[in-house]
């Protein structure tokens, strides 16, 4: 779905000018997402299969929740729209811990480039994964993964048919999310 989003430097600063998301795309120019990585007390992360029909990386496994922040949307309220879209999880800010800001450049072909800063939260997931609903357009499955086997998925992003997201992020994922479980 195409929406209106701001436009950043290359530096993350907000330019005040805005674009449709496929311009931006097709431009290379940069803007925000937002990626909720949900996991339990069980030691396990929630992986969204991409859906099949994804312009970039169908089926490939992904952080739990992902999307595009709109233009002059706040950063966690787009989180908690995402988290309802695509996972149907009603959360509030309060749930929501940001771990950083993730600069990523994915060069998909000459008229789809990805230029992204991403918000990255965690989320504690406090209900079965029996009780998601997941979006059919954008989510083919969701699975819980234990922290040991994600560790073993991130050395190996290709072969475990990951998205081919920089290894620095995946171990910064992993280390923040062990914090919070042990």
């Amino acid at each position: 779905m195409d929406e209106l989003i701001d436009i950043l430097t290359e530096d993350g600063n907000l330019t005040g000018k805005t674009a449709m998301k496929s311009v931006a795309h097709k431009k290379g120019w940069f803007h925000q997402t937002i990626h909720v990585w949900f996991y339990n007390a069980e030691g396990k992360i929630l992986l969204q299969q991409r859906g099949k029909n994804k312009a970039v990386f169908p089926l490939l496994w992904d952080v739990s929740v992902a999307g595009h922040i709109g233009a002059g949307e706040d950063i966690k309220l787009s989180a908690i729209r995402e988290t309802q879209e695509e996972i149907g999880l009603s959360i509030s800010e309060n749930n929501l811990e940001k771990i950083g800001v993730f600069k990523s450049i994915q060069r998909h072909h000459s008229t789809l480039i990805d230029c992204e800063f991403h918000h990255v939260f965690l989320c504690e997931l406090t209900v079965p994964i029996a009780k998601l609903i997941k979006q059919e357009t954008e989510v083919q499955q969701l699975q819980l993964v234990a922290l040991h086997d994600f560790k073993n998925g991130i050395n190996n992003v290709l072969k475990n048919q990951y998205v081919p997201h920089d290894t620095t992020y995946y171990h910064a994922i992993l280390k923040a999310i062990t914090r919070r479980i042990i």
